[in-house]
């Protein structure tokens, strides 16, 4: 996986891939109950959990995530290798040990625009 030219795919320790439906407003159920739906699009959120890094490389990862949006390259499970453009949600990093120097358990999630 490559976040904004940044190669991050040597860092994960999970990616999960989710395929969200959105609807316009006119979804609705009618009155036998049946869905009537009027989906616009089906967009990718990418929820990314991360090993142990160093100062420097929990950096570079922020640093890649830190515009409003950016490109993600990955392979999609629907259309293979594909690049999508992409804004990051919160992002949490647990713990920093002292004792080691590295950070601990940086997560954050991926959400196409």
């Amino acid at each position: 996986m490559v976040i904004n030219g940044i190669d991050v795919s040597g860092y994960t320790k999970n990616c999960n891939i989710s395929l969200q439906d959105l609807d316009s407003e006119s979804s609705v159920r009618n009155i036998k109950g049946q869905m009537m739906r009027d989906r616009i699009a089906v967009k990718r959120k990418i929820e990314l959990e991360f090993g142990p890094l160093k100062n420097d490389e929990i950096r570079k990862i922020l640093g890649a995530v830190s515009g409003i949006f950016f490109n993600v390259s990955f392979l999609d499970p629907l259309s293979g290798s594909t690049t999508k453009e992409m804004y990051v949600g919160d992002r949490s990093a647990a713990l920093y040990n002292n004792k080691t120097g590295l950070w601990i358990g940086l997560k954050f999630n991926l959400i196409e625009r």
